[in-house]
């Protein structure tokens, strides 16, 4: 019998790195989350978010624009992020200009724009929007479906924000 107890115990002691080394649930939740983003077309990235503080676990994921259409500039904060001094977007999203887009947007680019902020999640701190990507950064707390709602979104504001109907509105209202 103790023979017995000695070799159950040596299979455990070999077996349990084995156990460390398994994927954890959120660990598997996250791999899945990001293996869908890569499926329609976002690219997971992992750099230095533009926050002077930022949370541990910030995720950017960037959806490009399209090539022949260049986005506009401009960066947005999440109000629980941002200082008091930044110029909000609009008093009901709860989000704050760190930089403003050199030409304001037309009536319908603002409304996609603020239907895309409406779609992301809690966790979702920043929207940086440059010449090839719209990117946001955000902790990945959205489920595979849910994420699918805020993809939808976001890629109708690229559509939209990179299009060149934003800049003759533009033209025609000055």
């Amino acid at each position: 019998m103790t023979l017995w107890l000695i070799i159950l115990f040596t299979l455990l002691i070999m077996l349990s790195p084995m156990m460390w080394l398994r994927p954890s649930r959120r660990d598997r939740h996250l791999g899945q989350l990001r293996q869908q983003a890569r499926q329609l077309g976002v690219t997971v990235k992992f750099a230095k978010s533009p926050l002077h503080n930022p949370p541990a676990g910030l995720v950017s994921y960037r959806w490009p624009y399209p090539q022949d259409r260049p986005g506009p500039y401009f960066v947005l904060v999440r109000e629980t992020h941002a200082s008091e001094v930044l110029k909000p977007f609009d008093e009901a999203q709860g989000w704050r200009w760190r930089i403003e887009p050199l030409r304001p947007f037309t009536g319908k680019a603002r409304s996609c724009l603020e239907r895309a902020l409406e779609e992301l999640p809690r966790d979702a701190l920043v929207l940086e929007s440059e010449r090839r990507y719209l990117t946001l950064w955000w902790g990945e707390s959205l489920s595979v479906d849910a994420f699918n709602a805020s993809h939808a979104a976001l890629t109708a504001a690229c559509e939209v924000l990179g299009s060149p109907i934003q800049e003759r509105d533009a033209k025609e209202s000055s």
